[in-house]
C-alpha cells in the first residue's frame, strides 16, 4: 500500500530539513492522545543512525525502531526494522519553492503483517494516517514559519 500527503511551509528548504533531521522532532508534531517516547536515538539523524522509539495510542505501547537512509538536504528514508508492519518506508521529501518556502512530500510504502492482532494495529495506523499527517503539517508550519525565512 502507498501514502502520500504534501504541505507548505513559510520557511526555507534548509530549516525545514534541519527540523525533521532532529530526533526530539517526532514528538514534537505527533498529534495528541498519541504520544512519542524515544528510547535510544541520535540527537541529530544521519545515514545510518537509529531510532527506537514507543508509540502510545492510549495505554496501548508500539515498539518501533527505524533505519535513516538516503540523506541528503532534499530529504532522508525511515525504515522500519522492527514494528507493527512486514514492511514500512517512508521518504521525507523537502523542495525548495519560488518564493522561499518549502513544499514536505511524505511518501509511505507499507505491507501489513499477517497476524491476526498486528494487521488489526496496521489497519487501523493506516486509517489514522490523514489525521496524523494532517497534524503534522499544521504544527510543523506552526513550529516553523514564526522563523524567519533564509
Amino acid at each position: 500500500m502507498q501514502y502520500k500527503h504534501s504541505f507548505r511551509v513559510n520557511a526555507s528548504q534548509s530549516v525545514v530539513a534541519a527540523f525533521h533531521m532532529r530526533s526530539d522532532s517526532l514528538g514534537a508534531i505527533t498529534p495528541p492522545p498519541i504520544r512519542t517516547q524515544v528510547h535510544n536515538a541520535p540527537a541529530d539523524l544521519s545515514a545510518g543512525g537509529e531510532m527506537d522509539f514507543t508509540v502510545w495510542f492510549g495505554p496501548f505501547p508500539i515498539r518501533w525502531k527505524a533505519l535513516i537512509e538516503n540523506v541528503s538536504k532534499s530529504g532522508f528514508v525511515d525504515r522500519q526494522i522492527g514494528g507493527p508492519f512486514s514492511a514500512w518506508v517512508h521518504r521525507h521529501s523537502f523542495e525548495s519553492l519560488p518564493d522561499g518556502g518549502t513544499e514536505v512530500i511524505d511518501n509511505i510504502r507499507l505491507h501489513f503483517k499477517l497476524h491476526l492482532w498486528w494487521g488489526l494495529v496496521g489497519l487501523g495506523f493506516w486509517l489514522g494516517l490523514p489525521f496524523l499527517f494532517a497534524y503534522r503539517g499544521w504544527k510543523t508550519r506552526r513550529l516553523l514559519e514564526a522563523v524567519p525565512l533564509q
